[in-house]
């Protein structure tokens, strides 16, 4: 082996090997059980983010252990076309080539924009392959493919076929910038501090007498319909059926009454603008009221705000319509106002509220959706998010799916020439389009991107093409065993996906029939869900290019490895919370692959005679004649975590698992065993024993770490000698039971008092060296130690001398009648231990080290007894600060007297 670990001579050879390999190849096996994830599809042109790196870490965990465990696994990955952002970015491409999607028309844009996305596009998938992803390449999808595409369009029609599709003039979330209309998911709400602008109306009956409304949106004046007050506000008796003028582009408007109005918010009237309000809209529709739209699609005013205003930006025609009512005097006051304000999700500007003629989507199968989670035929981890899901469901909206987009998948809904589209007679309906295409016009309209990825687990594996759905295995593979997801998308994925495969799994149901549990379970996507925390820098701000503060993990794989950014990324990632990011911890997973390499080689040096051996003839080496108290500890430290980690896979706990790990590797194995064991592997007749145990221990580590640290593993197993010709990602590590029966089948019989005596014995060695540090003395200092204990413990602590003097740094420890005066104590399990101060240091240096702590110590005493014997004090200060001072104060006297003590020890 090579004397230090170079990840990059490692993980590009291995990851080729793998794929040529078909390692990852997901095939149906009559004779396994599946086991299958859809990945979560990134954007086909983005790259590769932190998110992603745990995100698609943790999904690699779950699939090779899924290998390892003997199952048929299936990765499958893909890119979404991502309809709002691609075109977008292809826009502006064009605008800087002084062009707009108007001049290549609508084929000749999507032209463009399938060559720009085939040029910038699947370069996610190429990074992930650096990361060690074991995903089935060869069934990559991407969700304008031809047979995706034509899944997407059949689902939409059976929607329809069903009454769940309707089209629908209705108020939407409007995006100025993409020139869309958006769901209420993809819109983001912000707090703002804007302006609430006092305005008056003029009674049109009495001249001279006004009514005042409060709005922080003036620039909609132009399109009041009517003043609203709410029908049992005393303050307003009579005014209902009056007229009031409308202060920009004047008019008369009604007086209405309707108990939607707030009566304590501003002054408990309304201004009614229906065509810019979901509120107001409704309470239009109630009164008949007009519908005045001053918007265009871009946000600027149109002709009917009136000349003055027409073609102003929205917020330039804010600031124009709040200097137009001062001078009129109409502006009776303005103040500062905190409010919520919706934000495009993609464009990052407020979206309006707008009315749009859209198609809508009623959510089919919503309430077998929540028993589906609810009763427990999906699981959550973590289990709180089940009831923001269900609250979710319970207060569900319409979803408008429709998008003025050229980029995506086409309504497939064609309007007869020269008819009215309002009629759904002249509508034809269906994937393929009509026959007579030149009588027809197809809708201009794509679908939401999400109406398209709800479908991922289904459509992915050949639905609804049945000789598709058997080649892919779709009835093998579904309901697919987890999804890995961040919590921000439970509404826009986890929860429609969900309602997708309830609805288009299996056969068709009739929507009036309640599907029954049995049926649930089989039409489910997916068995677990496993919601992610977000990534934040040490401030606590969430990563994003923007603020600067996000690695490129391309860089971190370059200087730490593959495996030493999955370990360090997993290791502080505790289930379902936000992540505190730091390049550190990743060191520290380069550093724990390098532990890893170097105990290999040592394990190697020892013995240079490679040997291809499996977990049976291993254990056959092991002599139980031969074994040691260390050895019975170590076997039986091994069986716990083997089983600790099988126990913390089912919580999907995966920094718990890598806790355990590490525990076993870096404490039990390193620090303990194989330090206590070198005298052993220079040539004792127990060193084959020895040997055994330590590869046996080696095995079972690598196979544990391997679904985390992929490559080092891999190198490791065949470099060690135990891969049998057969990689390690096909090797099961097996339980700690399953361990134990084989060792006691091989004659070997782990006791288990021996582990409860070495872990004793450890304890003690690290109460040891705590009291060395405590005393400010070196590691390698051999300091002398006494101990008083009976006749029992002192014949396990003399059995254990040799490795305790090596392990703590010490010259001696000896037993005593009596104990010792002046000397630093610990109380342990085998009795009282004593630390001679006096054999390990130079006492001139060491007294005045002593006597410089006691003044400081004494200045800290006097210090608190003053605040303490202070009534100001005592009488005010909270109970818990009072009492926190005292025990702050006898902290500090027991640490005088200490130190007195040993100063004491020094003078005689």
């Amino acid at each position: 082996m090579e004397k230090a670990y170079q990840p990059k001579d490692v993980e590009d050879r291995l990851y080729e090997t793998w794929e040529r390999e078909g390692s990852f190849q997901g095939r149906p096996d009559a004779d396994k059980p599946a086991y299958s994830i859809v990945i979560p599809p990134p954007n086909v042109t983005g790259v590769l983010t932190m998110g992603h790196v745990l995100n698609n870490t943790i999904q690699d965990i779950l699939a090779r252990r899924a290998r390892q465990r003997g199952h048929a696994t299936l990765w499958l990955p893909g890119t979404d076309h991502a309809g709002i952002a691609t075109q977008t970015k292809v826009e502006q491409q064009l605008r800087k080539e002084g062009k707009n999607k108007h001049d290549l028309g609508r084929e000749g844009f999507i032209e463009h924009a399938k060559k720009w996305r085939d040029k910038h596009g699947g370069i996610i998938l190429k990074q992930l392959r650096k990361l060690g992803c074991s995903c089935d390449w060869e069934r990559t999808v991407h969700t304008l493919d031809s047979d995706y595409s034509e899944a997407v369009l059949e689902a939409f029609v059976r929607l329809f076929n069903n009454g769940y599709v309707y089209r629908g003039k209705r108020m939407v979330n409007w995006c100025p910038v993409s020139r869309t209309a958006l769901s209420d998911e993809e819109v983001i709400t912000k707090p703002q501090n804007g302006k609430l602008f006092k305005i008056r109306y003029e009674l049109t009956d009495t001249p001279g007498e006004y009514l005042y409304v409060s709005t922080t949106r003036p620039e909609t004046i132009m399109g009041d319909v009517a003043l609203a007050i709410h029908p049992e506000d005393e303050r307003w008796p009579g005014l209902e059926g009056r007229k009031v003028r409308r202060p920009l582009q004047p008019a008369e408007i009604p007086i209405i009454a309707d108990a939607a109005v707030e009566k304590d918010f501003g002054t408990g009237m309304l201004k009614i603008t229906p065509a810019h309000d979901p509120l107001d809209f409704e309470i239009g529709q109630r009164h008949n009221l007009e519908i005045i739209d001053v918007l265009n699609e871009d946000g600027s005013l149109n002709d009917l705000a009136g000349p003055e205003f027409s073609g102003m930006d929205r917020f330039e025609a804010r600031k124009a319509t709040v200097e137009k009512l001062r001078e009129q005097g109409d502006l009776i006051d303005e103040e500062d106002h905190a409010n919520n304000v919706g934000f495009s999700e993609r464009a990052d500007v407020p979206v309006e509220p707008r009315l749009s003629e859209q198609w809508f989507l009623r959510y089919p199968r919503v309430e077998e959706a929540k028993r589906a989670v609810a009763e427990g035929f999906i699981r959550y981890f973590p289990e709180r998010w089940k009831k923001t899901y269900l609250h979710w469901l319970e207060n569900i909206q319409d979803w408008c799916i429709s998008r003025q987009l050229w980029w995506g998948h086409r309504i497939p809904v064609w309007y007869r020439k020269g008819a009215p589209r309002n009629d759904p007679k002249n509508w034809h309906i269906s994937v393929k389009g009509p026959e007579d295409p030149e009588n027809w016009e197809q809708d201009e309209d794509v679908l939401d991107t999400w109406a398209s990825s709800w479908l991922w687990p289904i459509a992915t594996m050949g639905w609804p093409d049945k000789s598709a759905m058997k080649a892919k295995g779709l009835d093998y593979f579904y309901p697919t065993s987890a999804l890995v997801t961040g919590p921000d998308i439970i509404f826009f994925w986890v929860a429609r996906m969900i309602m997708a495969g309830l609805e288009f799994k299996g056969d068709p149901v009739d929507p009036k029939v309640t599907l029954s549990d049995e049926e649930i379970r089989k039409r489910i996507p997916f068995k677990d869900v496993y919601f992610t925390g977000i990534i934040r820098d040490e401030k606590g701000r969430k990563m994003s290019k923007s603020l600067g503060n996000s690695p490129d993990p391309l860089d971190l794989i370059e200087k730490y490895g593959a495996d030493g950014l999955r370990y360090g990324i997993m290791s502080i990632a505790p289930k379902g919370q936000d992540i505190r990011f730091s390049e550190e911890r990743i060191e520290q997973g380069r550093n724990f692959c390098n532990k890893l390499w170097n105990l290999s080689r040592f394990r190697q040096m020892a013995d240079e005679e490679t040997r291809e051996s499996t977990l049976e003839e291993i254990i056959s080496r092991i002599d139980p004649a031969q074994l040691n108290q260390d050895d019975h500890a170590i076997l039986l430290r091994l069986v716990q975590t083997l089983d600790e980690v099988e126990r913390l896979y089912e919580g999907y706990e995966f920094n718990s698992v890598l806790q355990s790990i590490y525990r076993f590797f870096w404490n039990d194995l390193c620090d303990w065993y194989v330090e206590n064991s070198k005298a052993r592997m220079k040539g004792g007749e127990d060193k084959n024993t020895c040997l055994a145990i330590q590869d046996l221990c080696l095995r079972q580590v690598l196979l544990l770490l391997h679904p985390a640290t992929p490559f080092i593993t891999e190198e490791l197993w065949k470099g060690l000698g135990f891969s049998g010709g057969q990689s390690i990602q096909w090797i099961n590590p097996g339980t700690g039971q399953e361990l134990h029966q084989s060792l006691e089948q091989a004659g070997v019989r782990p006791d288990a008092s021996a582990l409860e005596e070495m872990l004793a014995i450890r304890e003690l060695v690290t109460s040891m060296r705590a009291l060395k540090a405590d005393r400010n003395l070196a590691s390698n200092n051999k300091v002398e130690f006494f101990y008083l204990a009976d006749d029992e413990n002192s014949t396990v602590l003399e059995k254990h001398i040799s490795s305790l003097l090596s392990s703590v740094g010490s010259a001696a420890l000896k037993r005593v009648k009596e104990a010792p005066v002046g000397m630093p104590t610990l109380v342990t399990a085998f009795g009282s231990v004593y630390m001679d101060l006096a054999s390990g240091i130079d006492p001139v240096v060491e007294r005045a080290r002593l006597t410089k702590e006691m003044e400081g110590l004494d200045k800290i005493i006097s210090s608190i007894e003053n605040k303490l014997n202070n009534a100001a004090f005592t009488d005010k200060a909270p109970a818990q600060v009072v009492e926190g001072a005292r025990k702050q104060l006898a902290d500090n006297q027991k640490k005088r007297q200490e130190t007195s003590e040993a100063l004491a020890a020094l003078t005689k």
